[in-house]
């Protein structure tokens, strides 16, 4: 089968074996921001010289401005309702294939939440938690997702919009004028965001005072120019921490972090500082996802 993790700004394609190994992987800069209006031509020329008969999407191609809209399945959900919430989608110019799309889950509350592709990645992360136990997985990135899965099953969630808030503040405020202009990835000076994540544990203050002491410590000279990004981010990233641990305490033996290399890191030392274990899985778990669903179908 072929797999494909379509997000907002990335696509990314696996051609599976039968027991889920990757044969081959293909990824583009072809999310839904480019893709929108040529959905079917992004695919066919992406999935050329693969013949896989079986073709399953997750992600925000599923969204509202997605391809098409899929339904959200209500927590909790395990992998049977998410199977179950599979929808196809037409596409001519692949035919004798079946293509679909993975639903995204949502939960209902004094504050709604829904997730759409972190649930795929989570299916994927289910053999490595024992079934008859509650676990905590965290999912960072512009918009962080804390997750409690118990057997097997995403139980409830919550989101937390860290990334885009330390991109707005980073390139759109006052605290930006002190920092140097924004390359591709700001270095990471590790001390600087230890230093952030023991700010925003310690100081018993709200957040929106915290930020503005990113502008007079520099000013005073207490934090170089070169420190304050990541001084900001141990802010936030230290923020989120302490809420969910203080919302939220962690189930099971350590926090699962699922995604990239360098943001489950900055997680996960953050966790650290706050004397709590982590484990770090790839964002690749999208493929093993997406494979478990497929043959649950």
């Amino acid at each position: 089968m072929i797999a494909v993790d379509w997000g907002t700004s990335s696509f990314r394609a696996w051609r599976l074996d039968a027991d889920g190994s990757v044969l081959d992987e293909r990824t583009a800069p072809d999310g839904l921001l480019s893709s929108r209006g040529r959905f079917e031509d992004v695919l066919v020329r992406h999935l050329e010289g693969w013949s896989d008969a079986e073709v399953l999407l997750g992600g925000m191609v599923g969204s509202r401005n997605g391809w098409v809209e899929v339904p959200y399945v209500e927590a909790p959900a395990g992998v049977g309702a998410l199977a179950a919430g599979l929808a196809s989608v037409d596409v001519p110019r692949l035919p004798g294939r079946r293509v679909r799309i993975a639903p995204g889950v949502c939960q209902r509350g004094a504050t709604p939440e829904v997730m759409r592709g972190e649930e795929v990645q989570i299916v994927g992360l289910l053999d490595a938690l024992p079934d008859r136990d509650a676990h905590s997985v965290c999912l960072p990135g512009t918009h962080s997702k804390w997750v409690r899965v118990e057997h097997g099953r995403i139980t409830s969630f919550r989101t937390a919009i860290t990334g885009e808030l330390y991109a707005l503040l980073r390139t759109h405020s006052l605290l930006a004028a002190l920092m140097p202009a924004m390359p591709d990835s700001d270095a990471d000076d590790g001390a600087a965001f230890d230093a952030g994540v023991a700010a925003a544990t310690r100081d018993p203050v709200p957040l929106a005072s915290r930020l503005f002491g990113v502008r007079t410590r520099g000013l005073f000279g207490e934090l170089p120019a070169a420190q304050a990004a990541s001084y900001l981010s141990g802010l936030l990233v230290g923020d989120e921490l302490h809420g969910w641990i203080s919302a939220m305490p962690p189930q099971g033996e350590a926090v699962h972090l699922v995604g990239g290399t360098a943001l489950t890191a900055r997680y996960a030392r953050g966790l650290q500082a706050l004397g709590v274990a982590s484990r770090v899985h790839p964002e690749t778990l999208a493929a093993r996802g997406l494979h478990r669903l497929a043959l649950a179908s």
